[in-house]
C-alpha cells in the first residue's frame, strides 16, 4: 500500500473520479491541473472536501505525493511529471487506483480502432439480459467515482493505450485486443514497438482461468502474441479463416463457438455494417458467450444495438447529400475504414493535430472514391503535401462552420460529405465531441 498522501494530476473526468475515491478512502488528497476545472467538476471536489488548484502547478504540493494518479493525457515528458518519475514518486492511473477497490468481474477493451463501438455493444448486451453492469474507463463515467459511489457485479472498461501505460496490479477477467495500428506515435517516441508493448499491457496479470480475446487477421498483433507470455484463455476472431474455438465469418455468416452451444447468424442482419464493424461485433458476441447469455439475447443485441455518436454516424441528408459525422476517426486506420464502407462520391473532411501519420495507406481510397478534400486544421501542410496530386481540389478551411460550408459547394446529389479527420481535434476544438457537435450544428445550419 502507497502512503497516505495522494496528488492526483488533471481534473478531468478521470483526474476528479480518482481524487473522489482517493477521499472515500481515507487519503490525504490533493488535485492540480494546468488549466481551468469546469464549474461540474469543482463542485464535485468541492462537495467531497477534496482542495485543488487550478491554472497552474504548485511544485512542493504535487511533489510531497506518496503517490500521483496522472489522468491520461498527460505525457511522461511534462516537466512536473519528468521530475516526479526523476525523485522515485510512483506513478499510475485512475484505474490502476480503482481496480484496487473493486471485485466486479472486468472486461476490457483495448485496440487502435473500434474499442468504444465494441465496449458500447458488449455493456449495451448485458444491461439487455438485467445484468448489474457499470460502463467505465475511456468512455462515459468515471471508474473510479464509480467505484467510489456505486456498486456494480460487472464493468465494461474501454482502455486507451495511455491508460494501460500506468497499469501494473490491474487485471482483466475478460481482455479483447480488436487490432493495432500506427497510432499516438508522437507519445511513444515515434516507434511502434513502445505503442504495441503499451496494448499488450492489457493481458498482464491474467491467469489461466481468464479469457482473451484478439484478432487472428491482425498482423502486428500475431507478430507480437508470441514473443509475450499470456496465461488466459486465447480466443481467436477471423474474417479469413475458421477458428475451433472462437469466432469466424464463413460464406456470409457470423460463426460463434465456446460452450456447447455455438451461435451464427448472417453477418446481413447484423445492425453494424463494414468489415471492420464485423469484427468488433464478433468480439462481443464472443464476450456474450463467455458471460453465458443465451442465443436470443445475443441475436437481439445484435441486431438492435444503434451506432455510437461521432462514429460513422449519419446526420441529414441537405439537397440530396448526405453528411455523416465520423469525428471519432483520429488515426489514419479509423479513416481507412470509413472509406472503406463509403459507396457514393466523397468529399472528405480531415485534418487536426496530426500524431505522426502516415497517409499512404490511404492513396488509392483516396484515388478511387474521394472528389475533393476540405482541410480544417491550423496546419494543413502535411494532409497537401500526401494529397495534393491525388484529388482534383483541396481547400483550406479553419473551423467547422467554414469546412461544412465549403464541402457543401463541392458536393452534388447523390454525394456523401464525410468528417472522418485522421487527427487528433486539439487544435481547433476541445475534443472529438467537441468537433463532431460543431459539425452536426453546421449541417443543420446549411
Amino acid at each position: 500500500m502507497a502512503g497516505n498522501r495522494i496528488v492526483v494530476l488533471g481534473g478531468g473526468e478521470s483526474g476528479v473520479g480518482a481524487a473522489v475515491l482517493a477521499k472515500v478512502k481515507g487519503f490525504d488528497v490533493f488535485l492540480s491541473d494546468m488549466s481551468t476545472l469546469s464549474s461540474d467538476y469543482k463542485k464535485t471536489l468541492k462537495k467531497n472536501g477534496v482542495p485543488f488548484e487550478e491554472g497552474g502547478h504548485t511544485w512542493e504540493n504535487v511533489l510531497n505525493a506518496d503517490e500521483i494518479i496522472k489522468s491520461p493525457g498527460i505525457p511522461d515528458t511534462a516537466p512536473l511529471v519528468a521530475k516526479a518519475i526523476e525523485t522515485g514518486i510512483p506513478i499510475i492511473s485512475e484505474i490502476e487506483f480503482a481496480g484496487r477497490y473493486d471485485k466486479a468481474k472486468k472486461i476490457c477493451i483495448t485496440g487502435s480502432n473500434g474499442k468504444t463501438t465494441t465496449t458500447s455493444l458488449i455493456y449495451y448486451m448485458l444491461k439487455n439480459v438485467g445484468l448489474n453492469v457499470g460502463l467505465g474507463g475511456n468512455i462515459g463515467r468515471s471508474y473510479a467515482y464509480q467505484v467510489a459511489t456505486e456498486h456494480y457485479d460487472i464493468y465494461v472498461l474501454e482502455l486507451s493505450s495511455f491508460q494501460l501505460d500506468n497499469m501494473y496490479d490491474f487485471k482483466a477477467d475478460i481482455a479483447i485486443l480488436l487490432n493495432i495500428t500506427p497510432d499516438h506515435l508522437d507519445r511513444y517516441g515515434y516507434d511502434l514497438q513502445n505503442y504495441v508493448n503499451a496494448k499488450f499491457r492489457i493481458t498482464q496479470n491474467m491467469a489461466a482461468e481468464d479469457c482473451f480475446i484478439f484478432c487472428s487477421d491482425d498482423e502486428i498483433t500475431i507478430k507480437n502474441l508470441n514473443q509475450i507470455v499470456i496465461k488466459a484463455q486465447m480466443l481467436p476472431i477471423s474474417q479469413e479463416k475458421e477458428v475451433e474455438v472462437g469466432a469466424y465469418t464463413l460464406g456470409g455468416r457470423m460463426h460463434v463457438n465456446y460452450g456447447g452451444d455455438p451461435y451464427e447468424m448472417p453477418v446481413s442482419d447484423l445492425s453494424l455494417q463494414g468489415k471492420h464493424n464485423v469484427y468488433n461485433t464478433m468480439a462481443a458476441a464472443l464476450t456474450g458467450k463467455l458471460m453465458n447469455i443465451k442465443n436470443e439475447s445475443i441475436r437481439k443485441a445484435l441486431t438492435s444495438f444503434m451506432p455510437v455518436e461521432h462514429r460513422m454516424e449519419k446526420v441529414l441528408s441537405v439537397r440530396g447529400v448526405l453528411y455523416v459525422n465520423d469525428s471519432k476517426a483520429t488515426n489514419v486506420n479509423s479513416t481507412w475504414y470509413a472509406l472503406e464502407c463509403m459507396t457514393t462520391p466523397v468529399v472528405l473532411i480531415l485534418g487536426g493535430k496530426d500524431k505522426g501519420n502516415d497517409y499512404s495507406a490511404l492513396f488509392d481510397l483516396v484515388r478511387e472514391k474521394v472528389k475533393a478534400i476540405v482541410c480544417m486544421g491550423v496546419d494543413n501542410t502535411k494532409i497537401h503535401a500526401a494529397f495534393d496530386d491525388k484529388v482534383a481540389t483541396i481547400v483550406d478551411t479553419s473551423s467547422a462552420a467554414e469546412a461544412v460550408k465549403q464541402a457543401s459547394l463541392l458536393a452534388k446529389e447523390g454525394d456523401t460529405v464525410l468528417l472522418s479527420p485522421c487527427c487528433a481535434s486539439f487544435d481547433l476544438f476541445k475534443s472529438y465531441e467537441d468537433r463532431g457537435q460543431q459539425f452536426k450544428e453546421a449541417v443543420r445550419n446549411l
